[in-house]
């Protein structure tokens, strides 16, 4: 595992009205500070990659549909320097994915409808100054392959 991601098993809790399912309690051990809460959606076969950030931690919940997760680790003073990760996370795996700042990430939705995607940044985005930094999807250094694997 990626030095400083940290994964949590989500709660559901059914009843005859339906769900709930907690994704970040200030209480968990791996809470760290609020910045924000956003949701965002993918389109299947979509990519929404490659980025890191300086100083944000996210945290990472799929709501709706599948997404595959991935990680690289550039840190130069990392011990998992240039280690990747990837997770299935979303409906038929409920997962909170803590990625530190200085790791790349991204994900592909992998399912046949849309994926929501919640992230709750430990920092406000700064709109005259984001602390996000991109890579092309496909073209970069990563050891990745952002594809469906059949057989």
């Amino acid at each position: 595992m990626i030095e400083g991601v940290r994964l949590k098993k989500l709660r559901v809790i059914p009843d005859e009205r339906g769900r709930l399912m907690e994704i970040l309690r200030a209480d968990d051990e791996l809470f760290l500070k609020f910045g924000q809460v956003y949701m965002t959606t993918t389109y299947p076969g979509v990519v929404k990659a490659w980025h890191l950030h300086k100083k944000q931690t996210d945290n990472v919940a799929c709501l709706v549909g599948m997404i595959k997760l991935a990680l690289y680790d550039p840190r130069p003073d990392s011990p998992t320097k240039g280690e990747v990760n990837q997770f299935y996370l979303g409906i038929h795996h409920p997962l909170l994915i803590q990625i530190p700042p200085g790791v790349y990430h991204g994900w592909m939705c992998v399912s046949q409808e849309e994926a929501v995607v919640v992230n709750i940044p430990t920092e406000v985005y700064n709109y005259d100054s984001p602390d996000e930094y991109r890579l092309d999807p496909h073209d970069n250094e990563i050891p990745y392959e952002w594809r469906r694997r059949d057989g």
